[in-house]
């Protein structure tokens, strides 16, 4: 799902005009001057829905690293150990004005794989399934929401993944709704689209980011 010049120019225009809330009076870094901080824009949204594209765009435009979920997952398991390991290896470190440094998970050979260098930079983006949650909130300066019907999300995992995946994808759709709806990721979100990148009409959310009040 790619959207359009103009949905991209919104989203950028937000950035740019939120907060730095990761590391911000944080000691300077190569490149990032003390106390700047990053301004941290997540993606999140079911499976299937669009956000790897979206993420791809945003990071062109700004210019941002991507950190994708699909990397920090271990496997169709572990969406909440997932952001654990985003926590850990990336949110805390660059808080503290270090870099972070993550370990692919390959699904192939299903074990945890190469290292990958995160540096202090003024933007960084992070895609996935459960991304949002309420433990980074008060460090992400944008939230976007991506969302689809199960249908259309489930026809693109297959053509994807293949139709042996099917009970990998309906289990992972299921634990995907206990996640959403404890983390209300939807809710609290600053932009909505569909998953053919259309902006979805406003509708109230559920609280305000500590700090925003």
């Amino acid at each position: 799902m790619s959207v359009s010049a103009v949905v991209l120019e919104d989203l950028v225009a937000r950035v740019h005009d939120g907060a730095a809330r990761l590391g911000q009076g944080r000691p300077a870094g190569p490149g990032v001057p003390g106390g700047a901080g990053c301004r941290l824009v997540v993606v999140d949204g079911p499976a299937g829905s669009g956000k790897t594209t979206l993420a791809a765009q945003l990071a062109a435009a700004l210019p941002a690293q991507v950190i994708h979920m699909d990397d920090l997952y271990e496997g169709w398991t572990g969406m909440t150990a997932g952001v654990g390991r985003l926590v850990e290896q990336v949110l805390d470190p660059l808080a503290v004005g270090r870099p972070g440094r993550y370990q692919r998970y390959d699904w192939t050979l299903e074990d945890f794989a190469e290292w990958h260098d995160v540096p202090l930079a003024p933007f960084l983006v992070v895609e996935g399934c459960g991304a949002g949650a309420r433990r980074i909130a008060d460090l992400t300066t944008t939230l976007v929401w991506v969302e689809a019907d199960d249908e259309v999300r489930l026809a693109r995992g297959l053509a994807r993944d293949g139709q042996e995946a099917r009970v990998h994808w309906l289990e992972w759709m299921a634990s995907e709704r206990e996640v959403y709806a404890a983390e209300g990721t939807a809710a609290r979100a600053d932009v909505v689209l569909d998953g053919f990148g259309e902006p979805v009409p406003s509708r109230p959310r559920a609280h305000e980011r500590a700090g925003d009040a």
